[in-house]
């Protein structure tokens, strides 16, 4: 840098506050962000400004600040109407001079920086906000439920190790010194000790020290296979966050779409064609025009070049809606370079280039006769109120009246708009020096090409063309998966409001017949702010449940939403929040939401660096394994859990009760420390590398709230822990009849380890082996052997802890405290172990017809099943009359539906999906997929009448004993086509009970 001298007023800042004044700036301004105002920098093309600045000088410079902005297009700097330089932006043509007003934390990409958290200041902002809440906790969400639940745990085995240390010293004590009247011993300090190594041992069993590591072990598996599905995870709670998600808020552009503009449609000529044409049927003159046109008025640093693997489509470099129309070029099989070599950009008379109060851009460019030819693009609706004439079917100039602009828009420009397509006008204007014809401009010296207005005027029309973004073709079934998992999906995104409600269509986020709010920017913000202007959260409340569309959004409506979500208390169950962006100016909603996924392909670094996932195929797709991947962690640290609580409530309390009675424990120490390695370590290795299933996209979202603990999975832990209890105790009392061995109740610790002792133990830890096995489900699942033998590792270990086992006890002698026993007595044991098996299906069965599972449902649209459909009505239907009414400011739609009786067959809406009732044996058939997920309803041990046979037209059979039931169309309850979403499962649950009550005795509802 150097100073800036010889200005009137003082050098560079002389001439710097000259340039502010004529801006209407104050002049103080500059002096608090700049430590050095006076300092200037020379800039040039491919520089990324390192400042924020003021150009005091510059020659044809333009700016990509799509890093901060998000839009693509360059942007025109001029020291007089546009001198503001921003940092972290790119000088893409041209050079200048700047004056720096702004670094570090003052400078634009600072203040960004700022609102990461990754500055002294911002660091400073939340020590001095320490006492408000948190935005985003500084945990996950299953890292809170786990410390939660390993505190409660902690506590009670705490407790419980206290009162066994006290209970063995005050019978010893109340023993030897009361009733037997000894004296104090030295020798007593031994059985001391061993009463406070055995309380050690409780407590050591009893708290839970291998979450850590299961939770560790589950996540390092995870995230190594989530990077074969494009997740690379930079941070590893982030990996059992995401599938806990309840909404992902996501980019339109590359993410939901391919970010490949493509002309798809284009009206030429009176003509309108939904394809490409080819060049031969279009007007010559027309069609030359057009080329040059769409050659000349575009960018120069956008090209369409070969790819470079050969089948791939041509790679689209710079601005992607010009590389649209340079494609179309290629595609009419003309080449737009040969144009740009006849016609330099240093041959350019005058360029006005596009920005967003312009909405197109012009390029003048000399005639050879002596003449100019300006042409022009831009949005139609600007373009075509300032053309004049046009080109007819025979490529003749016609007169364009204000009429015929209406009927063009009206028939041309709204019907592409409505299929999401952006429609842009091309045209162009002749300035000549001789008799003109209709449509030429006749001049005698070049005009003033500052009169911008005058020049741009009394176009002819050449074409209108509808490119399109086309949706990645893998989008709508993934989306649909997420909306069946209980995933709401919202698009965010700074494209205009129809072709973002179009996008919406066309993925699956929006359907014809809802009623969700469609908002753009302001309408968004009129709506969550109050009377001052600042953001209401009981505001936000009422518009973010039925908001699935933001666009026009600006990075701070991104992350005003995104924190509205997070902070709710709308609903049962507080929100887990997704975020995807690509740009420096999505880095803020990267960081407050729970997950945050960046693009791995389009993505800025400071994108990268706030999320806590990189997609490295920038494909809304990968996002849906993330969240399967992140349900599996969630699932196999609770079978972890599952596991380990049910060994450590019966070693805990065959521990503290044994003492209480017989002031020993058949589980002696380095005995439980065995046990707690099969919990800790290899339990952790067997349970917590279980593959994902599809499965887990059938059910709803764990939430933020809902606890940890499931009521199945208390129902596992407790019932098998009675059932363990219980034989346990009853091998402690009886075993020595049972078996005929020795008893070794009251043995003295001098004693050799006896039969009776070690059976106990051998047989605790056959139990245990065998309801590691059970501890596979979580879910209620009868079958607890499914998918077992796709992970080898899980049954590797199994066998190699149960030949550790056959060690221990057969050569561990007083290592281990055990002796060996015989083939009959091992029998015994793994008879009892097999026993926890038969115990658990007891438990599921029982259990489920007792108290049902609360009922999980995900949505889709009925789709036609022909004659075998549950939700087909054929006797008193209904049919929709669907009015669409919208506000003044286009943002929304309210969906009426009219009921009204024919006689023609109507699917009903609603779809049910995971979730059941009773034993099992009967389901009901999923609307969408009959095939595969199915619904159970209730136990047969309920039945009051046989189910009806195939022959009924009610009743399908499968081999394994499963059976199918139709809905009998007499039955079903009269059920609204377009039923609201938190209404549907009412009308769901109806039809089930109506269809229950014909066959069963009892039904429990939840």
């Amino acid at each position: 840098m150097d100073r800036g001298r010889g200005y009137p007023g003082g050098g560079g800042r002389g001439r710097l506050r000259h340039r502010l004044q004529r801006l209407h700036i104050k002049c103080e301004t500059i002096y608090q962000l700049s430590p050095s105002p006076t300092d200037d920098a020379q800039i040039k093309y491919g520089d990324m400004l390192p400042a924020d600045g003021l150009l005091i000088q510059g020659s044809d410079l333009k700016v990509d600040e799509s890093s901060l902005t998000g839009e693509s297009d360059h942007v025109t700097k001029t020291p007089d109407l546009d001198p503001l330089l921003f940092s972290g932006t790119t000088v893409m043509e041209g050079s200048g001079r700047m004056v720096v007003t702004g670094v570090g934390i003052n400078s634009q990409a600072g203040v960004i920086m700022t609102l990461l958290g990754a500055t002294k200041k911002s660091k400073e902002d939340k020590k001095e906000k320490s006492g408000e809440q948190s935005t985003k906790t500084e945990r996950s969400v299953l890292q809170n439920k786990l410390s939660r639940l390993a505190i409660q745990i902690g506590y009670t085995g705490s407790v419980i190790a206290v009162l066994t240390i006290v209970i063995l010293v005050v019978r010893f004590s109340v023993k030897t010194y009361v009733v037997e009247a000894l004296p104090f011993d030295v020798k007593h300090i031994n059985s001391f000790v061993h009463f406070f190594i055995i309380g050690v041992t409780v407590l050591v069993v009893a708290v839970p020290e291998g979450l850590p590591l299961a939770v560790t072990i589950s996540l390092a598996f995870s995230v190594k296979k989530m990077m074969k599905d494009n997740n690379l995870v930079r941070h590893l709670d982030a990996c059992e966050t995401m599938g806990n998600a309840t909404t992902i808020c996501s980019d339109k552009t590359g993410t939901l779409t391919t970010n490949r503009m493509t002309v798809v449609a284009a009206h030429i000529a009176a003509t309108t064609y939904r394809s490409v044409p080819k060049y031969e049927s279009l007007p010559t003159s027309t069609a030359e025009l057009m080329v040059l046109g769409m050659s000349i008025n575009t960018n120069y640093t956008s090209k369409v070049v070969p790819s470079d693997n050969p089948g791939e489509l041509p790679k689209q470099m710079g601005n992607k809606t010009e590389c649209a129309l340079l494609g179309f070029v290629r595609d009419l099989g003309r080449s737009y370079t040969t144009v740009r070599n006849n016609y330099p950009e240093e041959s350019f008379v005058k360029v006005y280039t596009f920005n967003s109060a312009r909405k197109s851009m012009s390029t003048v460019v000399p005639l050879g006769v002596g003449g100019f030819r300006v042409f022009t693009k831009g949005a139609s609706e600007i373009i075509l109120r300032k053309c004049a004439f046009l080109f007819n079917e025979k490529g003749e100039v016609g007169v364009l009246s204000e009429s015929g602009q209406e009927d063009l828009e009206t028939s041309v420009v709204e019907p592409l708009a409505s299929e999401g397509l952006r429609t842009i006008c091309l045209a162009y204007r002749d300035f000549v020096p001789f008799d003109t014809n209709i449509n030429q401009t006749k001049i005698s010296e070049a005009p003033n090409w500052d009169e911008e207005h005058s020049i741009v005027s009394n176009l002819t029309l050449l074409a209108i063309l509808g490119v399109e973004d086309p949706v990645r073709p893998e989008v709508p079934e993934a989306i649909s998966l997420c909306q069946r998992a209980g995933v709401t999906v919202r698009m965010v995104t700074g494209d205009n409001i129809n072709t973002a409600r179009s996008i919406a269509l066309k993925c699956g986020i929006l359907r014809p017949k809802d009623s969700y709010l469609v908002l753009d920017s302001k309408s968004f913000n009129r709506k969550i702010r109050d009377d001052q202007g600042q953001v209401s959260q009981a505001l936000v409340d009422e518009v973010w449940p039925r908001l699935r569309v933001l666009a026009r959004s600006s990075p701070q409506d991104k992350y005003v939403l995104v924190q509205g979500i997070i902070r709710s208390r709308v609903g049962p169950t507080r929100q887990v929040v997704a975020v995807t962006g690509d740009g420096t100016n999505d880095g803020p909603a990267l960081k407050m939401a729970d997950v945050g996924f960046a693009m791995g392909i389009t993505g800025t670094d400071v994108a990268k660096e706030a999320c806590d996932i990189v997609l490295t195929d920038d494909n809304f797709t990968s996002i849906v394994k993330a969240v399967m991947w992140g349900r599996n962690v969630y699932d196999s640290i609770s079978k972890f859990l599952q596991f380990q609580l049910t060994v450590n409530v019966v070693a805990v309390t065959i521990a503290f009760v044994s003492i209480c009675i017989i002031s020993d424990t058949p589980l002696k120490t380095v005995q439980m420390l065995w046990v707690n390695l099969i919990m800790d370590t290899l339990a952790s290795l067997a349970l917590a590398t279980e593959a994902p299933t599809r499965s887990l996209l059938h059910r709803q979202p764990y939430g933020r709230t809902m606890p940890l603990l499931s009521t199945v999975m208390l129902r596992n832990i407790l019932g098998q822990a009675a059932f363990m209890v219980v034989v346990i105790f009853l091998l402690l009392f009886y075993g020595h009849l049972l078996v005929d061995i020795d008893d070794g109740l009251y043995a003295s610790q001098d004693e050799p380890p006896s039969q009776h002792f070690t059976l106990i133990f051998n047989t605790f830890v056959m139990m245990t082996l065998f309801n590691e096995v059970n501890a596979r489900k979580i879910h209620g699942e009868h079958n607890v052997f499914q998918g077992i033998t796709n992970n080898p590792l899980f049954y590797c270990i199994w066998l190699v802890t149960f030949a550790a086992q056959v060690v221990i006890v057969q050569f561990g002698s007083f290592a281990f405290s055990t002796t060996a026993l015989t083939f009959d007595q091992w029998l015994w044991c793994v008879f009892f172990g097999v026993l926890t098996l038969l115990w658990g299906q007891l438990i599921t069965t029982a259990f489920s017809s007792i108290q049902p599972r609360a009922f999980r449902y995900a949505w889709s649209e009925p789709s036609n099943l022909g004659s075998w459909n549950p939700w087909k009505k054929t006797t008193t239907t209904t049919t929709t009359t669907t009015t669409t009414t919208k506000d003044n400011n286009n943002t929304n739609g309210t969906t009426t539906t009219n009921n009204k009786n024919n006689n023609n067959n109507k699917y009903l809406d609603g779809g049910l999906a995971e979730g059941w009732f009773g034993q099992g044996d009967l389901h009901l058939l999923h609307p969408t997929s009959p095939s595969s997920t199915t619904l159970p309803l209730m136990s047969s041990s309920t039945l009051k009448q046989p189910l009806p046979q195939p022959a009924s037209h009610r009743l399908t059979g499968r081999d394994n004993g499963v059976k199918f039931i139709k809905v009998q169309e007499a039955t079903l309850p009269e059920v609204p086509v377009a039923a609201h979403e938190h209404t549907t499962d009412l009308y769901c649950l109806q039809i089930i009970q109506v269809l229950a009550s014909n066959y069963y005795t009892s039904a429990h509802w939840k």
